[in-house]
């Protein structure tokens, strides 16, 4: 299965979720989306594969989502893809595709969903929190 990572290595939920692939054995497609943003058209798709809305995909945080008023309801999609296009930033990672599916892996633990029976092992985040345990069942599942 070919995978493909959206990527930025300052974020330690794309660095986690990098990892999660490698440790998998799954050296994934890296765009570093920063550097090389995806055109218009590569979002539209990647919105439609994670049935979701342009305004789910946009970054909240901080600048510029703020300065553009981006919260406000009277945005389209079609104008948030634009101001992606503008300031790559806005657009929230990581995205992970999988084949003809993808997910924004926010958290980590969502490539999870993206790719069952993932078989990484023991996997714990750069902060400590434990992802999967000894025995190789989700830490969050009781």
């Amino acid at each position: 299965m070919d995978v493909t990572i959206y990527h930025n290595p300052k974020c330690g939920t794309s660095r986690n979720t990098l990892a999660m692939l490698r440790k998998a054995g799954i050296e994934p497609k890296v765009i570093e989306y920063l550097k090389t943003p995806p055109t218009s058209e590569r979002i539209v798709e990647l919105i439609a594969m994670m049935g979701t809305s342009a305004r789910d995909l946009i970054r909240r945080k901080g600048a510029p989502f703020d300065e553009l008023d981006l919260g406000d309801p009277k945005w389209t999609d079609d104008q948030l893809i634009e101001f992606m296009i503008e300031h790559p930033i806005l657009i929230n990672r990581p995205i992970v595709v999988a084949g003809d599916n993808a997910k924004l892996c926010r958290p980590c633990e969502v490539l999870l969903e993206l790719i069952p029976g993932l078989g990484i092992g023991q996997f714990t985040k750069e902060d400590g929190e434990q992802v999967i345990g000894e025995k190789g069942a989700r830490a969050d599942s009781k």
